[in-house]
């Protein structure tokens, strides 16, 4: 007999079908009541950003696992798990790579105002005036908040533009980089600060009114990581007065309809939180969530654990 699974999000086709073939799932938004099948669900499978509601922890009594598709596990309740003995896994490794990638693009598209040299170019407005001059990206100084997988793919991108690099952990690494633990420090000293840290009570707003204010204005923030790790009013505030040079942002609370106060300013990239959306990173996601859930109904140890 097949194990039963409640599906919180929608996948596309290539993960949906051995889904379907490995589980006899519930989608959750056919069917939110579980009364009914709650003592029957055995695993949830969820995105990182849709995480899964203690409610229907709750619901599901003989709950063993949660499989997260995604590296980020903050929209999960992980005391509550630990309390319940459910399992958690989440897709770290396979979607380092295209995060980076979207983080140096993002810092390289606010430095020379790509965007808006676009359409400098395509609207004729170059045929009465030249583009302004933009900054230098090669040879700044860049600051790395977190130096996890994500965080250390940054810094190896920003090594080949011969960047001076720090970074901010919980302890120093054994890494080539300038160690700073104090986040308003690593700020002061960085013409780029990225965000790469993981999202938990300790991170909530790590980015704050004092950090914009050491990065000052001409000091520039990347955030390939998560919303609540920056304090958007005091980000905004900051935009707003140019107390910083500018943001490029891939996450925003209340996302997809982000704040308004974002979408005039000039000297902000925004982006529809596309950090892993390349096809082959979402197939590989799809495929470590699977295998972690095949892992636990097989009885062996779960491939990329979320640690309790």
């Amino acid at each position: 007999m097949k194990p039963q699974l409640l599906q919180i999000s929608s996948y596309p086709e290539w993960d949906q079908i051995p889904l379907e073939a490995a589980y006899r799932l519930h989608r959750f938004w056919e069917t939110p009541d579980l009364t009914q099948i709650g003592s029957q669900i055995r695993a949830i499978a969820t995105t990182g950003g849709a995480g899964v509601a203690n409610a229907v922890i709750e619901a599901c009594p003989n709950l063993e696992l949660i499989a997260i598709h995604g590296v980020g596990y903050d929209a999960v309740d992980l005391a509550l798990c630990k309390s319940r003995g459910i399992m958690v896994s989440n897709t770290p490794g396979v979607l380092d790579g295209d995060c980076a990638d979207l983080a140096v693009g993002m810092a390289l598209a606010l430095a020379r105002h790509i965007p808006a040299a676009d359409i400098h170019a395509r609207s004729g407005a170059w045929e009465a005036a030249s583009f302004p001059l933009q900054r230098r990206f090669f040879g700044a100084r860049a600051g790395i908040l977190g130096l996890g997988r994500i965080g250390g793919e940054i810094a190896r991108r920003l090594a080949g533009f011969d960047m001076d690099i720090a970074y901010s952990a919980r302890s120093a690494k054994s890494v080539p980089y300038r160690f700073i633990a104090d986040p308003v420090a690593l700020a002061a000293r960085s013409d780029f600060l990225f965000v790469a840290t993981l999202a938990n009570a300790e991170t909530r707003h790590i980015i704050n009114a004092e950090v914009l204010r050491a990065l000052g204005p001409k000091g520039a923030l990347i955030n390939i990581s998560r919303a609540a790790n920056i304090d958007e009013d005091a980000l905004l505030d900051a935009l707003e007065s140019n107390a910083i040079g500018g943001a490029a942002l891939d996450v925003f609370e209340g996302e997809p309809a982000i704040n308004p106060r974002f979408k005039p300013l000039k000297n902000v990239i925004l982006q529809p939180h596309q950090g892993s959306a390349t096809e082959a990173t979402r197939r590989a996601m799809g495929q470590l969530q699977r295998d972690n859930l095949a892992a636990h109904f097989a009885g062996k140890p779960l491939l990329t654990p979320v640690p309790l």
